[in-house]
């Protein structure tokens, strides 16, 4: 494992950006290198631009393997945007032997008739969570292998995404030279690199705040609850500014980032910046409390749609972790204040940095990178499940005392399923 070497491609909206790892012999995440590239070509998280993404991702992968001395040729790839769908689906198997034990092999025919539900035209499905058990009509249960029953039934969180976004993923990443490992929800990459056990268990809320969208992700009891995505994301904070104070984009994104302030409260009235004007004009005069007034409404705008997500997942009084913001857009000063006074929430800034060790790389810590980190994560979490399978496959059928953990059966039907998915839906449509 120590020799494995990890590779995490994210296409967002702002940045496309690749991250090197390899996991150290205390079993934290080393980062070999990084590369990024600005996202022409991605419009809230769909490739609108074949070309142009494929020359961004190429760029991104050539700069992390120069930086980590590694030939990449294969890679963990992120999907979101607007087109990603979740619902709740019940499903059941009745099982041919009812005194034998629940195996491994039950749970898996039972996902797999999850797959085969319809979706609306033109989607399909990625994800299939199984939320918990119901063993002979007894419900609430958690791992029922080992246990005896005839009818096995199961909810299933159910994940589906644009046909056509999708294999516009595959597209750009195989033009670029690659090959997809697997292809992971980036809300639930993000949660790897910033979300504890602990706070998946006593109940979470993610949102991660990108260029063109942000993810919202609920965790009870160690399992994702409830995915959305809000089609806004820090550019349209970016678009606001430079509308209102009249000023170029790329001006309006260092205000941002160098003097934003999520309250307008906290800004000082007198602090005044000066930026350079167009041609032979005099510079311009910006107010920074007439700026954080601009940045506070657009944000409590996210906040609400984020806090109405909450509210319709039905976990809003049992999230005793509160809420973790990450991304880009949770750089913003004052912004978890601001989540707290509105959702009546305990609120943190999610850094990437829990499973990480020493690395060549520090800018990787920073929350734009959550969801990268996490894609690296995600690989070395799906070899662990296949060493796990592979060294205590026999035990399954014996005493049903050697057990894979939930989390791990969770992630192992995220992982091979979106495999399969990718390599016998894919390579017929593109080749």
């Amino acid at each position: 494992m120590e020799d494995k070497i990890i590779v995490g491609l994210d296409i967002g909206t702002t940045k496309i950006c690749a991250i090197v790892g390899k996991k150290n012999e205390y079993g934290k995440l080393e980062i070999l290198g990084m590369g990024k590239a600005v996202s022409d070509g991605v419009i809230r998280g769909i490739v609108t631009n074949i070309d142009k993404t494929v020359r961004a991702i190429e760029k991104a992968i050539a700069e992390a393997s120069e930086q980590s001395g590694i030939d990449i040729g294969v890679v963990n790839v992120g999907i979101a945007g607007q087109h990603i769908k979740s619902a709740v689906h019940h499903g059941g198997i009745t099982r041919e032997n009812k005194d034998g034990e629940i195996t491994i092999e039950d749970l898996a025919r039972l996902n797999s008739d999850m797959h085969r539900i319809v979706t609306p035209p033109g989607s399909e499905i990625i994800h299939v969570m199984p939320q918990d058990y119901i063993v002979d009509y007894e419900d609430g249960i958690m791992d029922p292998v080992g246990m005896t029953g005839v009818k096995l039934e199961a909810d299933f969180h159910i994940i589906t995404a644009q046909t056509n976004a999708i294999n516009n993923i595959n597209k750009c990443v195989k033009k670029a030279g690659l090959q997809i490992e697997n292809l992971i929800l980036e809300p639930l990459a993000s949660s790897l690199s910033v979300l504890s056990d602990e706070e998946k268990e006593a109940g979470v809320c993610l949102v991660d705040i990108g260029g063109g969208t942000t993810d919202v992700a609920v965790f009870y009891e160690n399992i994702i609850r409830h995915t959305a995505v809000i089609p806004f994301g820090g550019n349209i904070i970016t678009s606001d500014i430079k509308q209102g104070c009249m000023v170029m984009e790329h001006q309006a994104e260092l205000l941002k980032t160098k003097f934003g302030k999520a309250i307008s409260e906290e800004a000082s009235p007198n602090e005044i910046v000066s930026i350079p004007g167009l041609r032979n004009r005099p510079p311009k005069e910006i107010s920074i409390k007439n700026l954080a007034h601009i940045i506070e409404a657009r944000m409590e705008e996210i906040i609400e749609l984020v806090h109405t997500e909450i509210i319709s997942s039905g976990f809003n009084k049992k999230l005793a972790a509160g809420i973790v913001v990450t991304g880009g857009g949770s750089m913003l000063t004052n912004l978890s204040q601001l989540f707290e006074y509105m959702t009546g929430l305990d609120t943190r800034i999610g850094y990437p940095n829990e499973h990480l060790g020493r690395s060549k790389v520090d800018a990787a810590k920073s929350p734009m990178f959550a969801t990268t980190v996490g894609l690296v994560l995600s690989g070395f979490k799906a070899l662990d499940i296949r060493q796990a399978r592979y060294s205590e496959a026999p035990s399954y059928k014996g005493d049903g005392k050697k057990k894979l953990k939930q989390g791990n059966k969770f992630f192992s039907n995220i992982l091979e399923k979106t495999k399969g998915l990718l390599i016998d839906d894919f390579d017929d449509k593109i080749n």
